[in-house]
């Protein structure tokens, strides 16, 4: 007589984890602050260009040999390339999925709608999707050079930097990019605070004027590059 098989394995903790909304949320959040810190990090190192070509394009020459030489050249720089990659996908699936959870379980509309509600998930939404398409446009830009308006040049980000710049579809792109972040991380950062459990009552105030303040930041820091390049004082 042949023995019974059970095939109703348990799922793993993780999967467990993934397929709730919580599980999801804590996902999106972690994901954010992945990018947020990278967010920032970035913002001051392209401040580094109102130094000069030598210093922006040495500071991109150094990102290259960090590590070494335990690394090798440019190791370092593909590891955070992975990790944001993967943060970026984490964040986009998990957001997509919850976003089609939330129809799924109201398939009505609400007789009344809930104005700041569907501000702050259309703003979320629609700034994730024009953000997603300005990472495709920025990488082909000033980093393989596909896009790039001018002649593109290996080694030298400063003038490319400037050559992107000094186009007005450059500057309309980017700098609409760059609204769209601020609005994402105004209205994240807090809702990543929220997930994680930082938030209550007391400090609610707090993180919404550190969530104002970082976005504030972080808009006009990079703002202020093409805005640099066309008003000439970077060159």
């Amino acid at each position: 007589m042949a023995l019974a098989t059970r095939t109703d394995r348990r799922p793993s903790m993780t999967r467990t984890i993934w397929d709730s909304s919580v599980g999801k949320k804590t996902v999106m959040a972690v994901s954010g602050l992945v990018m947020l810190l990278y967010l920032v990090v970035h913002m001051l190192g392209n401040l580094k260009i109102f130094f000069g070509a030598d210093e922006f394009n040495h500071y991109a020459h150094w990102l290259r040999t960090l590590g070494e030489p335990f690394l090798h050249y440019e190791w370092a720089l593909w590891i955070v390339r992975l990790v944001l990659a993967a943060a970026v996908v984490l964040h986009a699936v998990s957001a997509y999925q919850l976003s089609r959870r939330d129809i799924r379980a109201r398939p009505a509309k609400y007789v009344h709608r809930r104005p700041r509600a569907g501000y702050a998930t259309r703003t979320m939404r629609w700034g994730g999707i024009i953000l997603g398409l300005f990472i495709v446009w920025h990488i082909l830009d000033l980093t393989t050079g596909t896009a790039h308006p001018g002649g593109f040049q290996p080694g030298h980000p400063y003038q490319n930097v400037v050559d992107t710049f000094s186009t007005w579809y450059g500057n309309t792109v980017y700098i609409a990019a760059v609204l769209a972040l601020g609005f994402h991380v105004r209205h994240g950062f807090w809702s990543a605070a929220q997930t994680l459990g930082a938030g209550n009552a007391a400090r609610d105030r707090a993180l919404k004027a550190l969530a104002d303040a970082l976005a504030l930041v972080l808009t006009l820091g990079f703002i202020s590059v093409p805005v640099a390049v066309m008003t000439g004082v970077v060159s």
